[in-house]
């Protein structure tokens, strides 16, 4: 697994106003495994996973401080 597309998630939450929404787009099947464990532990809320020609496609709220 990759960890870039978690860590680029990590840079633009925290440089974002809390419940804004942050769309990261990966291509490692793996992604939707970590997306969703980052999120569990992390508070943050993934709103919806959309997959299309191969790539996945996240939308994560950050959450409230």
């Amino acid at each position: 697994n990759c960890p870039l597309p978690i860590l680029r998630c990590k840079k633009g939450l925290s440089d974002m106003e809390a419940s804004q929404v942050l769309k990261i787009t990966a291509t490692d099947p793996g992604s939707v495994k970590d997306f969703n464990a980052f999120c569990m532990q992390t508070g943050h809320e993934l709103l919806q996973l959309e997959e299309e020609n191969s790539a996945y496609i996240f939308y994560i709220r950050k959450r409230s401080n």
